[in-house]
């Protein structure tokens, strides 16, 4: 992965993908973006509960230029360690992959969750709206 990489929470793939406000933060992104496995779950869940089928948004995201990173015990374990750290903020385990994941790619995570502003772990942070 050259450059340096964006990861995108589920939050900021569903703002992209359903025309939410922030939509155009992920799109200047979406070049060098990337996403957790976990986190494409939650976002593939989401149109399955709107009752949509989600295989015709996975092809969709299949076909651009966005990279899917599976989930692996390296980001287990740094997603267990998250734990303690932002416990007080009460973040899903998804929350947690995705930060873990751009904590070991040295990148920017991308979300729309206003909760991520207050913490301080050394992962960078941007919010999208």
């Amino acid at each position: 992965m050259a450059g340096r990489m964006t990861v995108l929470d589920a939050s900021a793939l569903l703002a992209f993908l359903l025309g939410e406000p922030g939509q155009e933060v992920v799109l200047a992104h979406f070049h060098d973006c990337c996403i957790s496995a976990v986190n494409l779950s939650e976002v593939l869940g989401r149109f399955e509960r709107l009752g949509r089928d989600s295989g015709p948004i996975l092809e969709q995201l299949q076909r651009s230029a966005l990279q899917v990173i599976d989930y692996d015990t390296d980001g287990a374990q740094k997603t267990a360690k998250l734990s303690g750290q932002v416990q007080h903020l009460g973040l899903s385990l998804g929350d947690r992959a995705c930060l873990a994941l751009a904590y070991r790619l040295g990148a920017t995570a991308l979300t729309a969750d206003k909760s991520w502003s207050n913490l301080k772990i050394g992962i960078s942070i941007r919010q999208i709206r």
